[in-house]
């Protein structure tokens, strides 16, 4: 079965028999599934009424477990933004009764943020459906097939998923 990256790399093959265009046959895969990936996230997002910036943080205080909180250094660790882009995200989520900020009683100048009720079936409902979606992306490979491509991409995120930024 042929797909369009096929088609892209045996142009450039073409075009630019000089050059080595063999990673274009799996990054450009990856690069393709990534933006069908971002599409089916989207769409189970809206389905609940959040924006994926909102489910990473939701879910980053539900996979805390009870009683579903973080501190804000805790949630900027998680999701990888800035501690003005948290606060503002925090603000937002309060606003919208899916979080509550707390006092940290170890810390009397720290607050926890904590999901609320609503927040955690918003969360749980959200990534049922992000979950269908992303099943229905992998159908076409057997269990087997996605244990052996789970272990190769491990292979190439863990790197830049264990260094520093």
């Amino acid at each position: 079965m042929e797909d369009e990256v096929d088609r892209l790399v045996a142009a450039w093959r073409r075009e630019r028999p000089d050059l080595d265009v063999e990673p274009l046959e799996v990054l450009s895969r990856v690069s393709r599934l990534a933006r069908h990936l971002d599409r089916a996230r989207r769409i189970a997002f809206a389905e609940h009424g959040l924006e994926p910036w909102e489910f990473d943080v939701l879910t980053a205080l539900r996979r805390a477990g009870a009683p579903y909180q973080l501190s804000p250094g805790q949630l900027l660790t998680q999701t990888l933004v800035t501690s003005g882009t948290m606060t503002n995200r925090i603000d937002r989520l309060a606003k919208s009764g899916l979080v509550e900020r707390l006092p940290d009683p170890s810390d009397r100048r720290g607050v926890l943020v904590r999901l609320t009720a609503e927040g955690r079936r918003r969360a749980d409902g959200t990534l049922a459906g992000l979950l269908a979606q992303e099943r229905a992306i992998l159908a076409e490979l057997s269990t087997a097939q996605r244990g052996e491509l789970a272990g190769l991409l491990r292979q190439l995120t863990a790197p830049f998923d264990n260094t520093p930024i």
